[in-house]
């Protein structure tokens, strides 16, 4: 398999970031720009503010969003790594719909872990007019994210998972039906892995030693005991009591490392199909497992536009 370099065909930031357009519209972010070392306009990545700027002009200018802040200390992610995702799932609903990519409030939306930042369902109600479900641990993200919503008058469900050693149980309703699940797991084991991996990223820029998380991130945001495989595994097994309730389920898995025991995993759930999707994530190269219980000729997305 070829590795993906390029963001998805799809995707509004292939071409990078056209700052003049992004001033016009957020006037506030000429303020933070800088010039490289080669002559290009830009920003300070390491610098927390001018990359909320930078989230806040990306998500007014392309998706409609006329009011977005997180508060101190959030993870502030990446726009076109994350929007990415949600390209790519289209792509695999459409597979369900006879190639034809599915659109429209009646194609529901898992997002777990959806922060404060509420950055899926933004940019997927915006780009393919899918209804999402936000869930998360944190009171404060979920605060965040509803202030958000509100201000933007903008119909997205919000969820607090209360048990933090669930998943799926307690959030999804015996009535929902979901046509995908999505999820960016905590990808570190411990947060002093948290912190290597910041010094690591940073070296690998050129940027030095620092311990700046230029990005943000609340603990549960950035690790979990077990780390991202222990997090995917409790995933898959809490999603054989929901088979029937979704069509597909997916996650991010930031380490080609960790797909063989997903795989494993997934063998002992009896999934009637997983996949992997591989898709470039700005620095680098991640992917998507995805599976379902449902066999094809019970995947057609037409046969009940109001649900599964």
């Amino acid at each position: 398999m070829a590795i993906k370099t390029k963001l998805h065909p799809r995707n509004q930031h292939s071409e990078g970031y056209d700052f003049v357009r992004l001033v016009a519209q957020t006037p506030e972010l000429e303020a933070f720009m800088i010039n490289s070392p080669v002559g290009k306009t830009t920003i300070d990545f390491q610098d927390v503010r001018a990359v909320r700027m930078l989230n806040r002009a990306l998500l007014k200018t392309h998706y409609d969003i006329e009011f977005w802040d997180i508060p101190a200390g959030y993870l502030c992610p990446p726009i076109p790594g994350r929007v990415d995702y949600i390209h790519y799932l289209a792509d695999l609903l459409a597979d369900s719909n006879k190639q034809e990519i599915p659109r429209g409030r009646h194609i529901k939306a898992l997002d777990i872990g959806t922060g404060a930042s509420l950055v899926y369902p933004l940019t997927g109600q915006s780009e393919y007019g899918w209804h999402f479900t936000g869930v998360d641990i944190d009171a404060g993200a979920i605060k965040s994210a509803r202030q958000i919503c509100e201000f933007n008058k903008l119909a997205i469900t919000l969820r607090r998972q209360s048990k933090p050693e669930n998943i799926f149980r307690g959030v999804i309703q015996p009535k929902d039906s979901f046509h995908v699940t999505m999820c960016n797991p905590p990808f570190h084991g411990s947060v002093e892995q948290a912190n290597k991996g910041t010094q690591r990223k940073w070296a690998s820029l050129g940027k030095g030693r620092s311990t700046k998380l230029n990005f943000g991130g609340q603990n549960a945001e950035l690790w979990c005991p077990g780390g991202e495989i222990k997090f995917i595994a409790r995933m898959i097994e809490e999603s054989m009591a929901f088979a029937d309730q979704c069509l597909w389920f997916t996650s991010l898995v930031s380490k080609k490392d960790n797909l063989q025991p997903l795989h494993r995993v997934l063998g002992k759930a009896r999934v009637a199909e997983y996949k992997v999707i591989e898709m470039a994530q700005g620095q680098k190269t991640s992917r998507i497992i995805a599976w379902t219980y449902m066999k094809k000729n019970q995947r057609s997305l037409l046969a009940n536009r109001a649900g599964i």
